[in-house]
């Protein structure tokens, strides 16, 4: 039975210890928040819990055997650094660090520990995103040429990290899982519009080895929730809605074939679409059973330390593009810089 401590209780903190409060392999040992507020409610939630206003000492609990960290961006590193100096599993939200120097002080100090490292891409660990990196792998849709994304909403308004750091890098997550290639160049520009507000939106152009390429626009002040991205390939395209009930994921039989020495014009395919039928689990559950799986098993998990750095060194590469307008950033030039 691994026991777990749940670092914040905020906005995320909930769904975390609800999806690992059913599980027949971990109990909810600890849960620790500053706020009184967030305790209380943390209590009626999960009564057998323990509770304390202090992280420290959570982390500390020679009871508690992993921690899961739901806090800002900005205390990732330390609280993870506690705990794994400390040998124990680690679960922490996205973005697993502020710096790619951060992500991989972390991630040696797991593999010296012999501890998981696991970040919280929860996306990854959708039906949809599953059955669409099965899709690709078995060369249904060819060659991936390019992946677009549209995540707009209106709020929420973060502190501590612009939209980028906290929209983009779900796409970020997805693509690290989705795309067959090595990114090498982020293009960024970004705008805030409210002012003591990080930027709210941002258009990102990610290049790949292979010549395939990411569009990526997120924005946090759109009249209307979007969350759709279309996936071309050489032989079919794919079209990711998220915000549709049924249907989320919907596989398209059409292209375009480039003329040959006697064709001259552009030829067109259009055939069938299918819907196929995607797990209805909750992703938030199929995480927390990667990371309980993984801390028995002494596997790594798919969204593991090294899977989260390369997340991290696209978001850092995306910031510095967007601090010289737009300026393409080389990802292998910024990793040797760092």
């Amino acid at each position: 039975m691994i026991r777990l401590g749940l670092a914040g209780y905020g906005y995320w903190g909930p769904n975390l210890a609800r999806a690992v409060s059913g599980m027949k392999d971990a109990r909810l040992e600890m849960i620790a928040d500053m706020s009184p507020k967030a305790l209380e409610r943390a209590g009626l939630a999960h009564p057998g819990a323990r509770l304390t206003t202090s992280i420290a000492d959570m982390i500390a609990d020679p009871n508690v055997d992993a921690v899961m960290i739901a806090t800002p961006v900005s205390t990732h590193f330390d609280m993870s650094m506690d705990a794994l100096r400390r040998g124990k599993h680690v679960l922490v939200e996205k973005p697993m660090a502020e710096t790619p120097e951060r992500a991989r002080i972390m991630i040696a100090e797991a593999a010296r520990r012999n501890v998981v490292l696991m970040v919280d891409h929860t996306f990854v660990y959708t039906g949809a995103v599953q059955t669409i990196a099965r899709v690709i792998e078995s060369g249904e849709i060819g060659d991936v040429y390019y992946y677009d994304s549209t995540r707009v909403n209106l709020g929420l308004f973060q502190r501590d990290v612009n939209v980028i750091w906290d929209l983009a890098v779900h796409d970020f997550a997805i693509m690290e899982r989705l795309m067959k290639s090595t990114p090498v160049a982020i293009s960024a520009s970004a705008a805030g519009f409210l002012q003591g507000r990080p930027e709210n939106m941002a258009h990102l152009s990610v290049y790949y080895e292979n010549g395939a390429m990411a569009h990526l626009n997120v924005n946090w002040l759109a009249p209307v929730k979007i969350r759709q991205t279309l996936i071309g390939g050489s032989q079919k395209m794919i079209i990711y809605d998220d915000m549709q009930t049924s249907e989320k994921v919907k596989i398209y039989d059409c292209g375009a074939d480039a003329p040959d020495a006697y064709q001259q014009m552009i030829s067109y395919r259009s055939g069938d679409m299918r819907a196929p039928a995607l797990s209805t689990k909750e992703a938030l559950v199929t995480e927390a059973e990667e990371f309980i799986r993984c801390i028995n098993a002494g596997s790594t998990p798919l969204t593991d330390g090294a899977s989260g750095l390369r997340v991290v060194e696209m978001l850092a590469a995306a910031s510095r593009s967007c601090s010289m307008r737009g300026f393409p950033v080389d990802l292998v030039t910024l990793k040797e810089a760092s």
